[in-house]
């Protein structure tokens, strides 16, 4: 059962890994795995069985995620907005409870932590601001490999560190219309330095979050929260009192409790 729960996560990862402003370290810690990821992946040949074992179903769903649910997800997105962003607000407002608990019941809660919560806020709000003004629609597909190696290493903070859309990243390399297109197509031309790229570059991101998360445990998971928050930004869809206004409400309320409950 275990493996088929991992599995259903990879492809909420995969799915969400495509939508913009949606960030896949977001969803981690929504998820609940975004300490036990890191570790399994970064000690994957210390423990290799238990932990390759762990990863594979996730890795397998986030394959299936990204070609088979990703546009599924895009079109709930384009056809009910109001109501499936409210269900992700819903889930990551729900979230956060858990996660403040989880972080108290190991470090003593300092008052100062909240100013690391206030300013990954603000950045998580300005990245969000920078990705409206960027433009999506233009295609390109002469980009060397290399450029798409180097495209696909920082995309990998947008995987790595909760609240920094992937997405947002591709925009400001311009390389966002491409990466869709190698997906709706099938590119391996397009993917896999993309993919080289991405897996070089959450090996190094990840080292990194585990010294934090090591040495500045309170103020790492903090500045998560505050990024977290942050990201509900681009999710939010103004809504009027009416039908859909109403349900996109309840389901919020409903994808809090269910976040809770889950936690």
């Amino acid at each position: 059962m275990t493996n088929i729960f991992n599995f259903f996560i990879g492809i909420i990862l995969g799915a969400g890994a495509i939508l913009p402003g949606v960030s896949s370290g977001v969803l981690c810690v929504i998820m609940g795995i975004y300490d036990k990821l890191i570790d399994s992946i970064l000690n994957l040949f210390k423990n290799f069985k238990k932990n390759f074992l762990y990863l594979f179903p996730i890795g397998l769903g986030g394959i299936v995620g990204v070609f088979l649910f990703g546009n599924i997800l895009k079109a709930l997105f384009n056809t009910f907005p109001a109501q499936a962003s409210f269900c992700f607000i819903g889930l990551i407002l729900g979230s956060i409870p858990m996660l403040i608990k989880k972080i108290n019941s190991k470090h003593v809660f300092r008052l100062r932590y909240l100013l690391f919560t206030l300013i990954s806020f603000i950045l998580g709000i300005s990245f969000v601001f920078l990705e409206n003004k960027l433009n999506t629609t233009t295609a390109v597909t002469n980009f060397s490999y290399l450029f798409l190696i180097f495209s696909g290493f920082l995309m990998s903070i947008g995987v790595v560190f909760p609240g920094v859309s992937n997405t947002l990243i591709l925009m400001c390399l311009g390389v966002y219309s491409t990466y869709l297109d190698g997906i709706a197509s099938m590119n391996f031309s397009i993917l896999i330095p993309i993919g080289i790229g991405l897996v070089l570059g959450c090996i190094c991101f990840l080292i990194i979050v585990k010294y934090l998360l090591k040495h500045f445990y309170m103020q790492t998971y903090y500045s998560i929260i505050g990024f977290t928050l942050g990201s509900i930004l681009v999710l939010y869809t103004p809504i009027a009192f009416d039908l859909t206004g109403m349900v996109s409400i309840i389901l919020l309320i409903l994808c809090f409790r269910l976040a809770n409950k889950f936690g």
